[in-house]
């Protein structure tokens, strides 16, 4: 009854769309959303992956209202309580499935990082396969990162608040971005067992100094020999760093998806065809820094060049400085911002607290009601890093009974 006496937040344009739906469920406030790609030719209004994660969201929750307008420019979202996978929401044998669509030019990330957001406030344990000839479970030319990544550099973070047990990451079938940048045909699920009342108060202040790299080359549909020469360069950048390097090799045969035509109706077509790498570095502290890079859809790319550009942007991210790099910090920072009603410190580059990224977080957490950042200079670590205090909400998970 207050939300409908407050009415909807008000945001313009497609920009973080999927993050605001997330701040919208937790927070329990209606938002509308206007001139979402409007001067589009082709393809005005919502994107097919932005109404899969819309889909997905309603296959979660109880209760929710989804109203797009007839042009799909204009959204209005009013959540609804997380729920999960509880029987009779959908879920079949305790498992959600959710197909993406063919046309989907996002990377499995852009799904798994906002679910694994709402999971810990859910009602029951969420347990989701995702499958379609959408997934893709590589990195992306979209800036999306690799399933790999989100399982070694994201789902380690929610350690840190006290979120632990039965999680897991599951990459059944993996996928490259098919003929132009769009679908993959992969297969991933999600099991996110451990949900709690508030998640703890953090204070990651000491960034540490690199111990060990780790990382995952893998090829789907090409031969082997692209594992090993990617691994060759990439170590060749990172051996002199440090000693402890290793870099997983994972082979797969491309997927197949249905194409028939008047001669055969059953015909199919091999597609997700190429080849990347996925590199996550640990300090002494625990802090996590990851990079990600795959071979383009349209090829031409060898994969001395893939291996030594992902080793390099790595040390790109770990020279921002902080104890976390750019594609964790708005998980981290959610979470505290939603987590109890505490100051959480975490310290970031400076280059890092300016991106348009980072300010848009910070906006849009202000508009939902979370309180504003405290600012300071770091007295360790890097010159120029930034401690950043934020006091949380105590949101709350509404759904979990308390003893």
């Amino acid at each position: 009854m207050a939300d409908a006496e407050r009415g909807p937040l008000r945001f313009k344009t497609q920009r973080a769309l999927a993050h605001r739906l997330v701040l919208s469920t937790l927070t329990g406030r209606t938002i509308h959303i206007s001139q979402i790609r409007p001067s589009s030719p082709a393809n005005p209004g919502l994107a097919p992956h932005e109404i899969s994660f819309l889909r997905l969201l309603e296959a979660i929750t109880n209760g929710s209202h989804i109203e797009i307008s007839y042009t799909g420019t204009t959204l209005l979202y009013r959540p609804g309580l997380i729920t999960g996978s509880t029987p009779g929401s959908g879920a079949s044998g305790g498992v959600i499935r959710h197909e993406l669509p063919a046309e989907c030019a996002r990377g499995i990330s852009y799904f798994l990082i906002p679910l694994c957001l709402l999971a810990p406030f859910s009602k029951a344990p969420i347990n989701i396969l995702f499958t379609g000839s959408g997934v893709i479970t590589s990195a992306t030319h979209t800036g999306d990162m690799s399933a790999d990544s989100v399982r070694t550099a994201i789902l380690p973070l929610y350690s840190q608040f006290g979120i632990t047990n039965n999680i897991e990451l599951r990459i059944l079938r993996r996928s490259n971005p098919g003929s132009g940048g769009r679908g993959g045909a992969g297969e991933v699920q999600l099991v996110f067992g451990h949900q709690v009342r508030l998640p703890k108060t953090i204070h990651l202040l000491n960034p540490g100094r690199i111990k060990r790299i780790r990382g995952v080359a893998y090829c789907t549909g090409v031969s082997a020999s692209n594992n090993a020469r990617m691994i060759e360069a990439a170590r060749g950048v990172l051996n002199p760093m440090t000693g402890d390097t290793y870099i997983f090799s994972d082979v797969s045969s491309a997927p197949f998806v249905a194409s028939p035509d008047k001669a055969n109706p059953n015909a199919k077509r091999k597609t997700g065809i190429g080849f990347g790498l996925s590199l996550v570095a640990e300090s002494s502290t625990g802090s996590l820094y990851s990079a990600d890079l795959a071979s383009p859809p349209s090829g031409g790319q060898p994969p001395e060049e893939i291996g030594q550009h992902c080793a390099y942007q790595l040390l790109e991210v770990i020279s921002l400085g902080g104890v976390t790099s750019l594609a964790a910090a708005p998980t981290l920072l959610t979470l505290m911002a939603m987590g109890s009603e505490d100051v959480g410190r975490l310290q970031v580059g400076r280059d890092m607290i300016g991106t348009d990224e980072i300010i848009g977080l910070a906006r849009d957490l202000k508009a939902f009601g979370a309180s504003g950042w405290g600012i300071r200079d770091a007295a360790s670590g890097q010159d120029g890093d930034i401690v950043v205090s934020v006091v949380g909400r105590g949101v709350g998970n509404v759904g979990r009974k308390i003893a």
